[in-house]
């Protein structure tokens, strides 16, 4: 058995090692994504508050029929509790031997209660966190989605051999020996693993569970020769609508929105679609949001758009294709309230240190056996250096974005675009900064500099409404919240920063204590 173990420790130990920096990103893009929206407004500081949806649906109507009339199709996402207007989509009519138009930045808006286009900078928000965790950035989506899924593999490996490793990992969770050297970043990562075990097997397998059918597409390929038949049955919708050319105006779709939620119990509206417009075949399709249930496969309820009777209704999934809804939505998160979105979020953290102090482990447990610790070998020193980089780079990087939203003008051509640039940028001045400085001023600098950003952000423009004084002012507890979390975590990168400089490493004995005995003196002393 104690072979078994070993083994599983080496395992645990490469698995962990070799894609532990981006899982480290992954955690932590994926945990501050759960505040995605909150994060939306905050970049957004033009825009007041979370709009009503039935009056957000009416205005986004009225923009819709004034700019795209005879589309062939509107999309409507309903704003939430936490979100600012409606967005919407349109698809214009394909031109002749075109068999569907791309999505282009002039068929989309951010529209008001009463159909204006509300104004604001461009950026891309919470939203990049979200999809970097899971798409990356300047790499083709699919080889992103296969080399996350790779890492989220690999740390489900890592987690079970993990467990299998520490027979006592349970009772070492309760113990915690401070200034120990490896017995301290141990006590600390078993912590930090044992605090949301369920939660940090739950996160990753779920998260495979996403991307199931391109991880593992045999069984699909397997019952389905074409996609389309596979879609329709994971999607099952009303069928496709073709354009008559017979023009009929559109119903008023706040009533339909009303029916819907009654049918569903009181469920909150997630989106409307609309096809073909104006035309007498015109079909109104209402998905329930996603944040009224546990499961992402909400329901949906398809109306005729001349009408309004109600023609198609979509009935429970099968065992299987609930069961992946559910841990889709367990994963996504979207139907926690605040309390629940909040150990969500501490367990995210508490799996990013997890990960980040593993990284550190393996140089503490090595650099006591190095046989010159000061000139260590290539290896040694490359892993050291990235640990720098990505654990205390990447939050540096993070905070840099949020000042690009701010410092950036607002008129500048590609702004989302660049403010992601601005990420990368201090990101890779930060690995710099790991390669190039003294070990420990690198951790302490970066840390310090971190915590700094990150206080001084919420004062930066005491006139913004988006800023601490101001929307205390306001009476917008949500920014108030925002910004006081902003500035916890700036507190606690100062924290330790302070800790690392102040660090004094234990120094070694020499020679072993000599046992008190009554002969001790004559043990030492050569005969004569």
């Amino acid at each position: 058995m104690s072979g078994f173990r070993q083994s599983q420790s080496s395992l645990h130990t490469w698995s962990g090692l070799i894609v532990g920096w981006v899982l480290f990103t992954i955690f932590l893009m994926g945990t501050v994504s759960y505040w995605r929206a909150d994060l939306n407004r905050w970049m957004r500081p033009e825009l007041s508050g979370p709009s009503q949806p039935e009056q957000a649906v009416a205005g986004a109507q009225a923009y819709l029929r004034r700019t795209a009339p005879d589309a062939r199709s509107w999309f409507i996402s309903v704003p939430g509790a936490r979100e600012i207007g409606a967005q919407l989509f349109w698809q214009p009519q394909p031109m002749e031997g075109e068999a569907r138009p791309r999505r282009r930045r002039d068929t989309q808006a951010l529209v008001d209660a009463d159909g204006q286009p509300l104004h604001a900078r461009d950026t891309r928000g919470g939203e990049f966190f979200y999809r970097f965790h899971f798409d990356l950035h300047y790499v083709p989506v699919i080889w992103a989605r296969w080399f996350v899924g790779f890492c989220a593999m690999a740390m489900l490996v890592a987690i079970i051999s993990g467990v299998i490793t520490h027979k006592k990992i349970f009772k070492d969770f309760f113990t915690f020996r401070r200034g120990k050297g490896q017995r301290t970043w141990l006590d600390g990562h078993n912590a930090t693993a044992v605090l949301a075990l369920p939660f940090h097997l739950m996160i990753t397998y779920t998260g495979l569970v996403t991307l199931m059918t391109l991880y593992m597409p045999w069984a699909a390929v397997a019952n389905y020769e074409q996609t389309d038949k596979l879609f329709d049955a994971l999607f099952p919708s009303a069928g496709e609508v073709a354009r008559t050319g017979a023009p009929a105006p559109l119903v008023n779709l706040v009533p339909l929105m009303r029916d819907a939620s009654a049918r569903w119990g009181g469920a909150a509206v997630g989106t409307v679609r609309v096809a073909e417009p104006g035309d007498a075949a015109a079909r109104v399709t209402i998905s329930a949001s996603q944040a009224s249930g546990i499961s992402a496969r909400a329901p949906s309820i398809s109306y005729s758009g001349t009408t309004g009777r109600m023609i198609w209704q979509s009935h429970g999934a099968d065992g299987a294709a609930e069961a992946a809804g559910v841990m889709i939505g367990l994963h996504a998160g979207r139907y926690a309230p605040d309390l629940l979105r909040w150990l969500y979020f501490l367990s995210g953290m508490g799996g990013t240190v997890m990960v980040a102090s593993g990284l550190v482990l393996w140089t503490v447990k090595r650099r006591e056996k190095l046989p010159d610790p000061d000139h260590p070998h290539f290896g040694f020193r490359l892993v050291e250096r990235l640990n720098i980089g990505f654990i205390a780079g990447l939050p540096l990087a993070m905070t840099g974005y949020l000042w690009a939203n701010r410092l950036l003008p607002t008129d500048i051509q590609g702004r989302a675009e660049w403010e992601i640039h601005a990420m990368f940028l201090a990101w890779g001045a930060a690995l710099l900064v790991g390669f190039l400085r003294p070990v420990r001023r690198a951790w302490v600098e970066l840390f310090a500099l971190t915590g700094a950003a990150m206080i001084a952000l919420p004062f930066h423009d005491l006139s913004n409404s988006r800023g601490l004084l101001q929307s205390g002012a306001m009476g917008d507890m949500r920014m108030v919240a925002m910004n006081l979390t902003i500035c916890a975590l700036g507190a606690t990168f100062l924290m330790m920063a302070r800790k690392v400089r102040r660090y004094q490493p234990r120094q070694k004995r020499s020679a072993r204590k000599v046992a008190t005995l009554p002969n001790a003196q004559a043990i030492l002393e050569p005969a004569e």
